[in-house]
């Protein structure tokens, strides 16, 4: 979650003050052509605000999301933010390869495909990848 330091006072987290929404996104996983490829939902996420790490056979998907609107009329004004966090993390249902991760972020869906290991591997150091995405929020 962000740093308090990086809050304005008003909206520091306090006991009995609200925070941003952690949502699960929904997520299908399931094998397809020896890969085993994750799909889930995060409307409205721009997708340079998308993390994805495989590491040791766990899936981790997070994505944060912030909102600004303002209007302004003759003797009105109103400002509203919004802050939140998708946070998902699976287990896979197969050893995978991690290096060989490939994400791809389309119309609302990112879809992870990782190769399915043929053998048991040592467990391996977890590896960030890095989403290609073609929409903007």
């Amino acid at each position: 979650m962000w740093p308090e330091e990086d809050w304005p006072d008003w909206e520091r987290p306090r006991w009995g003050r609200m925070l941003p929404a952690i949502r699960s996104p929904r997520m299908d996983v399931y094998e397809d052509n020896g890969n085993i490829v994750a799909e889930a939902e995060l409307p409205g996420i721009d997708p340079k605000n998308i993390e994805v790490e495989v590491k040791d056979n766990v899936l981790r998907v997070e994505a944060k999301t912030e909102e600004k609107k303002e209007e302004k009329k003759k003797d009105y004004y109103r400002q509203e933010m919004s802050r939140g966090l998708f946070k998902r993390v699976t287990s896979l249902p197969a050893e995978v390869i991690a290096e060989k991760a490939k994400a791809e972020f389309k119309e609302g869906v990112l879809k992870v495909v990782i190769p399915k290991a043929k053998a048991r591997k040592e467990k391996k150091k977890g590896v960030k990848i890095k989403v290609k995405g073609t929409e903007t929020a």
